[in-house]
């Protein structure tokens, strides 16, 4: 099987690794991963007792690829699904962001960087993906900053239901997964389904994904995530 067969089910045509790059990439990756093993970074944080699911982002202004920072993240956005379903058979509390956009806040630096072409009509663009189905006890936190936590009342939330562990899913991998990622690793157990995270550019993704294993939570596929889940007291 060619390393083409093997590029990421999502993002965007024209941010995706060259072919020729991806399997060299690919293995400089694994082998920095096992030196880093070597070194005593990378062990293993597991699950506590009360974990929670957090869906960062899927809203429509990045699961729309037509979209101005979109992409083609169906396979994210399905896999997020099946992580959903699981959690509210299991019972545990589900939490979504998105945007918290407002034509009147002040421009901050950052906005040097990416230049955003929105108006001020509310169109829509922030909503879920309706796939996501929320529920109605299960909040949406409307965030300006890249990660869940700042600005937000979301560690509160968290600390008053005694969350031990923190389920992140969504997108982008190198920025508000990260970000999130990063802010919940001190009072936290971070655990990072791997196919249920993505971004638009393969090579960002591909990179943070093993920072985000190295230094801040574990890594784990999709259906580990899913068996520990179903072997939740409340799920039976």
């Amino acid at each position: 099987m060619s390393s083409e067969d093997h590029k990421v089910p999502f993002g965007s045509a024209d941010l995706r690794l060259p072919d020729a790059l991806r399997g060299p990439l690919r293995q400089h990756l694994a082998d920095l991963r096992e030196r880093y093993l070597k070194r005593g970074w990378g062990g293993r944080v597991g699950f506590g007792k009360r974990p929670a699911l957090l869906v960062i982002d899927l809203a429509k202004f990045w699961t729309q690829p037509q979209a101005q920072i979109g992409s083609d993240l169906e396979f994210v956005v399905q896999n997020a699904c099946r992580l959903l379903s699981e959690a509210r058979a299991a019972k545990i509390p589900v939490f979504f962001t998105t945007f918290a956009f407002d034509p009147a806040d002040p421009p901050s630096p950052q906005n040097k960087k990416l230049r955003l072409n929105l108006s001020g009509a509310d169109d829509g663009r922030f909503d879920l993906d309706s796939r996501l189905a929320r529920r109605p006890g299960e909040k949406l936190i409307h965030k300006r900053y890249a990660s869940a936590f700042k600005g937000t009342n979301f560690h509160e939330m968290l600390a008053s239901l005694e969350i031990d562990t923190l389920i992140v899913t969504g997108v982008s991998t190198s920025h508000c997964v990260y970000a999130t990622c990063r802010d919940a690793t001190d009072s936290y157990r971070v655990i990072v389904p791997r196919e249920a995270v993505g971004e638009r550019c393969e090579l960002f993704h591909e990179v943070s994904l093993l920072d985000i294993d190295m230094d801040l939570g574990d890594v784990m596929s999709a259906d580990e995530v899913i068996t520990h889940l179903r072997q939740l007291p409340s799920s039976k």
